[in-house]
């Protein structure tokens, strides 16, 4: 199953500079993280993969479906950088509301909730209302929506942003089970996503990919005396684009 994204132009408004311009990219099997400055337009592309937004040029196809269609909407899934609590509604039955909107009926959607809880470890919340979780486990619950209809291309912005330590390792945990059968293409920050489970690297300067390959040949590029726990910020440096507002400190 291939998510293909030919030739793609974006602007927010018809006089407004490209946020993405000219852009061709094929999601790659396994695990994915996109890197970028902030408004290098890594959003942007994922909205745009998710069928949030349409190009103002080119296409977004998954073998051969627009991602308009239906078949396109059910094989992939979108966390946002931002996840809404629905008002009144619990953990379990916002995933599940999730699930029916990807087409799957009530009983099934309602089944595939608590596992979706399940994997990422919120089990004991799935009846608590989602106004009352907080913020890094609300995320999990936008990690949970993204998971209900087994979709097969997963697109993931910040997912684990506002996570704790533990939450983020059940993330992680999570992702390592979930990457032989599904592609998994998310933004970042934090280089421990990078450096511990990824396969492939692409990273967005100004709307245009600056590098896509394998997390192996992305670190090499790092120099050699590059210090111990700063290797994948040295290789992003290598790339001409300054990390500095961009990488978190290492402790």
């Amino acid at each position: 199953m291939t998510l293909t994204l030919t030739r793609c132009t974006y602007a927010y408004g018809l006089r407004a500079r490209p946020i993405l311009e000219n852009l061709t990219y094929t999601v790659p099997d396994g695990l994915t993280v996109l890197l970028g400055p902030n408004g290098a337009g890594k959003t942007t592309l994922l909205r745009l993969a998710a069928g949030v937004t349409r190009p103002r040029h080119g296409s977004v196809e998954l073998d051969g479906s627009d991602s308009q269609h239906k078949a396109y909407r059910a094989a992939v899934a979108w966390m946002p950088q931002q996840i809404t609590a629905m008002a009144g509604l619990t953990a379990r039955e916002q995933v599940a509301y999730t699930g029916w909107l990807k087409g799957m009926n009530k009983r099934d959607a309602w089944d595939a909730a608590a596992r979706a809880l399940a994997r990422v470890d919120l089990t004991d919340r799935a009846d608590t209302k989602t106004k009352q979780l907080s913020g890094g486990q609300l995320r999990r619950v936008g990690v949970a929506s993204a998971l209900v209809h087994s979709a097969r291309v997963l697109l993931l912005d910040e997912p684990t942003a506002d996570m704790d330590p533990h939450q983020r390792r059940v993330f992680r945990d999570t992702l390592t089970s979930l990457t032989g059968d599904v592609r998994v293409l998310l933004s970042t920050h934090d280089i421990a996503d990078l450096a511990e489970e990824s396969q492939h690297v692409a990273v967005l300067h100004s709307g245009h990919l600056t590098y896509t390959g394998t997390t192996t040949d992305f670190l090499a590029l790092a120099p050699a005396d590059a210090a111990p726990g700063r290797v994948a910020e040295a290789a992003y440096t290598a790339l001409g684009i300054h990390p500095a507002r961009d990488w978190p400190q290492q402790q």
